[in-house]
């Protein structure tokens, strides 16, 4: 009993220690960014004026507000791209979705795209009507990763085949880190790493009911950052999609500065933009009442880590305690997963619309209000976040080092709460209290902000400069790595 005691107070002094850490880490990264953030900008201004260029791979911001050129590339480069699954139709996460829009875009503008990715159990895997976009594919280990002998083989043979891989890319840890050492050109991209992960292992386990089993992964995920932070050098260039994550690469990890670049997540400008039309029809087909003064929309995997038994239970509050509510606002869920019939169980508040796919989804946004988020993993950044900025909506989700630090950078363009279902039911409430003008405003300005950094083309221009920077052309390195600072 005494054992069990210790233990149990070991583990909740760790809690506290890494929650203390975690804490303090926000606050000076709040802090370090209001201050270095003005100077940056300073910085820029002048050596603008001087007409002086800087090496674009020491730039400590973010790539999107850049400016690059927009006319065809200066050289057309031959890439390899490794990741562990090539998306489906509707059916990907994050990562995959990330890899699709990018190389795709990469593809269109010339550059030769050879993808290394595991074969699906679908038979009839996507194909694209462009020329320049190769898929070598191999059989899956049995835990569904790349299969690094195999993988490595079909690289090498391609890269004696023609001219060499001009660059390498590896979306997280697609390619691992015993291939990449001694590779210059390469960079690899971060979708979440396990420092970030502890957050939401703390919010899980603060979360967790008396009747679930005590959780003892926030020591498994100290250890996992320790192995990360001994592995993550032999990258030669670290892309971080979320400005809290490339400070963490700069501090915690102690990755050089130089190796360490943020360009944060683009979505299709083409697909997610503001619709009246579209919106309307999506409300009809669906059957939504005029009456509803407040639509909200949810939409991803319906699953705990992605925070909808929060968002059930403070919704099943708020459907019980306040009629009004209940009459004027409708929840609008499009995902599928094991909450999708918990929600179901609400009533007609809650509308549930299944799995739909990028046009339906881009019909989605338009049909709603706001856009809720209510996740609890603090890893990446969510694409359905950004989609809801391009297409003119405002914004709800948890506060969160990555969302706060690159998205709702503020309460114009939307809200934000902790992970309770306390702080979730306020800020639901401000939201019906503040009614649709106040949205239609916030969600004007998430638009405009989304334009300025998240669309795919401001993304894959950043990758294409980086790409160019980091290439095996030694003639012209030094042209391509030179900026002269734009900041917007």
């Amino acid at each position: 009993m005494a054992r069990d005691q210790a233990t149990i107070f070991s583990f909740r002094c760790l809690c506290f220690i890494i929650f203390v850490l975690s804490v303090f880490s926000s606050i000076s990264f709040v802090i370090w960014s209001q201050y270095t953030g003005f100077f940056d900008f300073q910085n820029q201004v002048t050596l603008q004026n001087q007409n002086q260029f800087i090496n674009i791979l020491s730039f400590p911001s973010a790539w999107n507000h850049l400016s690059f050129p927009s006319g065809p590339p200066p050289k057309f480069l031959k890439i390899a791209l490794f990741v562990k699954k090539w998306p489906h139709k509707h059916r990907a996460g994050g990562l995959e979705r990330h890899a699709l829009t990018l190389h795709l875009a990469l593809a269109q503008r010339g550059h030769e795209l050879h993808i290394f990715t595991t074969s699906s159990l679908n038979p009839s895997f996507p194909s694209f009507p462009i020329g320049t976009l190769y898929f070598h594919l191999s059989k899956p280990t049995t835990a569904g990763y790349l299969d690094q002998a195999v993988v490595w083989k079909q690289f090498q043979s391609q890269n004696s085949t023609g001219k060499p891989f001009d660059v390498i890319h590896t979306e997280s840890v697609g390619l691992m880190h015993t291939r990449s050492r001694n590779l210059t050109n390469l960079a690899v991209t971060w979708h979440g790493i396990a420092y970030e992960s502890i957050h939401s292992d703390i919010i899980q386990e603060l979360l967790r009911t008396p009747e679930e089993r005590q959780a003892y992964s926030l020591t498994e995920r100290a250890m996992k950052v320790v192995q990360e932070v001994k592995f993550f050098p032999h990258y030669a260039h670290h892309v971080a999609t979320s400005d809290h994550v490339g400070e963490v690469l700069k501090r915690i990890y102690m990755i050089p500065e130089e190796r360490v670049h943020i360009i944060l997540n683009g979505v299709d400008e083409e697909i997610f933009k503001p619709n009246a039309a579209k919106g309307k029809d999506f409300k009809k087909k669906f059957g939504i009442p005029q009456s509803k003064t407040l639509v909200l929309g949810i939409a991803g995997r319906l699953v705990k880590d992605k925070g909808h038994p929060l968002m059930f239970e403070a919704l099943m509050q708020m459907l019980k305690e306040n009629d009004t509510f209940r009459e004027t606002a409708i929840i609008l869920v499009a995902g599928d997963g094991p909450w999708s019939d918990r929600y179901k169980d609400l009533g007609a508040t809650v509308l549930v619309l299944g799995t739909l796919e990028p046009a339906q989804l881009a019909s989605f946004y338009n049909a709603i209000d706001i856009f809720v988020n209510p996740t609890l993993r603090a890893q990446g950044l969510d694409h359905t976040l950004l989609e809801a900025m391009l297409s003119g909506k405002p914004l709800m989700a948890t506060r969160l080092a990555s969302i706060t630090g690159s998205v709702i950078v503020g309460t114009e363009m939307g809200y934000t709460f902790s992970p309770t279902v306390a702080s979730l039911k306020g800020a639901l409430y401000r939201v019906w209290h503040d009614g649709r003008g106040v949205l239609e405003r916030k969600g004007q300005l998430a638009r405009q902000r989304g334009l300025e950094l998240f669309t795919a083309t401001k993304m894959a221009a950043a990758y294409e400069r980086l790409f160019l920077c980091i290439s095996n052309d030694e003639e012209n390195s030094d042209s391509y790595c030179a900026y002269q600072p734009s900041f917007h």
